[in-house]
């Protein structure tokens, strides 16, 4: 089984449909966002999924952007951290907030930026008061009064999270690639930001990208890429792509459409 985890080092497209290796069913997740109620609704859609496809080894892999926006970004790291669906092999990757929330950690005068972009809801979901003056002093309090409120082993969890991984012809990463560098001297900044370069390239790469970090209101499927980042902090509508085999299919956390 371990030798199905390899990272794919080619950069030939493959010629036919994209495919999971074999026996593998993957359940991608976007960018959750401290919508801990989102989570666990699509978690038990998950799992009523996965009880179709008993005979699989069945992977969760989280796109990152756990933290920031929502109203439970402490919930939702305690909770991914501490509870990995029963069955599954969980991947959890990193996002550009979970990086910013770090750097502000190490280095808050080099990172209060994060502040203005997510970063007070964080603050406010682990019990941390804010000030809206940004002063050196302030952020440096700050800085620490978050660090002891997260407990060491959440802390650990966050700053191992994984870049990106590879299976079969699927590239998983939070934001995307450059396109046409090889993915292993791809640069960790655009892993976890690059937007319009990596969204407007349309020819191939060497596996199709799964990533999150742009907001859409609906997947998006292209021949190089798909995208499932819907917005759920603001939109109530967390998004997991399901990957066997060459079947694809979405799962989300609205409910069905009713009938009058």
């Amino acid at each position: 089984m371990l030798g199905l985890f390899r990272k794919r080092r080619g950069s030939t497209p493959p010629t036919t449909a994209p495919s999971t290796p074999p026996g593998i069913c993957i359940y991608a997740v976007g960018d959750i966002h401290g919508r801990y109620d989102l989570l666990l609704a699509l978690q038990d859609k998950i799992l009523a999924d996965a009880a179709e496809r008993q005979e699989r080894h069945k992977i969760a892999i989280y796109l990152g952007d756990y933290i920031d926006r929502g109203p439970d970004s402490r919930k939702v790291v305690a909770h991914l951290h501490a509870n990995p669906l029963p069955d599954f092999t969980s991947i959890h990757l990193m996002g550009n907030h979970e990086q910013s929330m770090l750097g502000f950690i190490r280095a808050p005068d080099h990172h209060a930026n994060w502040l203005q972009f997510g970063g007070l809801a964080t603050l406010t979901s682990y019990g941390v008061g804010s000030s809206a003056l940004g002063l050196e002093t302030e952020l440096r309090q700050m800085a620490r009064e978050l660090e002891m409120q997260i407990p060491e082993p959440e802390r650990v969890f966050l700053e191992r999270l994984e870049a990106y991984r590879v299976f079969g012809d699927y590239l998983f990463v939070h934001a995307g690639i450059r396109p046409e560098r090889p993915l292993e001297s791809q640069e960790m900044a655009d892993l976890f930001w690059i937007r319009e370069d990596f969204l407007r390239y349309t020819k191939p790469h060497s596996h199709v990208v799964v990533h999150g970090h742009h907001v859409t209101e609906e997947p998006v499927v292209k021949d190089n890429r798909i995208g499932i980042d819907t917005g759920a902090f603001a939109t109530g509508c967390l998004t997991c792509l399901m990957l066997d085999g060459e079947e694809r299919r979405f799962i989300d956390t609205r409910e069905p459409e009713t009938i009058d």
